[in-house]
């Protein structure tokens, strides 16, 4: 289970994004979290993936309450998820080429020898084909990059998901694509997914259960910074 209590979070502490915010994810289920741009839905998707730290509330997360976030957190406990954000160019090395970035998580926990190994089997079921993964994100499209972004998410096969407006920046074939990457590996793993967006026809598709975020009881506050 992952369970978001009383989430009061923000970038500065007296002008919280989010403010008493409730959430669960059952495991195995899928749960979209539906609001519009600014709502504060994507700093709710960080504290749940232990890469923001809210100013109160908790995180638990298969019954182990977070002890910290980002570096301070286990790292059997942070890397028990892949996350997936907006904009795949903000959230790449621009150095690395598409190989390399799907392997970084294995390197940097420590499981160097299984990069190769591991790329040769995600690359093709995200679509990336061996003539891509030796480009870097300035030489290939945004949707060809998501792709890789999604492989590094799932490299170190975490017990859940999160998919930050995953799809807003994909033409309607990569986002069916990519989705049906995501649902197969839930499949073969069971996998919980929190999915958030703003378009309701995908998530009500995608997902188990929608959650809109006016019915949170969150209170909107300044406007995040993007991603």
């Amino acid at each position: 289970m992952l369970e978001l209590r009383d989430i009061t979070a923000g970038y500065e502490r007296r002008r919280p994004v989010v403010s008493g915010v409730s959430l669960t994810v059952g495991p195995g289920e899928s749960v979209g979290l539906l609001g519009p741009s600014g709502c504060g839905k994507s700093t709710l998707a960080r504290v749940a993936a232990l890469l923001h730290r809210p100013d109160a509330g908790t995180v638990t997360v298969d019954g182990v309450t977070a002890p910290g976030w980002r570096h301070r957190a286990p790292r059997a406990l942070r890397t028990s998820f892949g996350v997936v954000f907006q904009q795949p160019r903000l959230s790449a090395d621009p150095r690395l080429r598409l190989a390399d970035l799907i392997a970084e998580p294995l390197r940097a926990t420590g499981r160097r020898t299984e990069a190769a190994s591991a790329v040769a089997e995600l690359a093709p079921a995200v679509g990336l084909t061996a003539d891509l993964l030796t480009r870097r994100p300035h030489e290939v499209s945004d949707g060809q990059l998501q792709r890789a972004c999604l492989a590094r998410a799932l490299v170190l096969e975490p017990r859940w998901l999160i998919c930050d407006e995953m799809t807003a920046m994909l033409d309607a074939s990569t986002t069916a694509a990519l989705v049906a990457v995501v649902e197969g590996y839930r499949a073969r793993t069971g996998a919980g997914l929190l999915a958030v967006g703003h378009d309701r026809t995908l998530l009500e598709r995608w997902c188990d259960r929608t959650v809109r975020w006016a019915d949170l009881g969150a209170e909107r506050g300044t406007v995040p910074p993007p991603g």
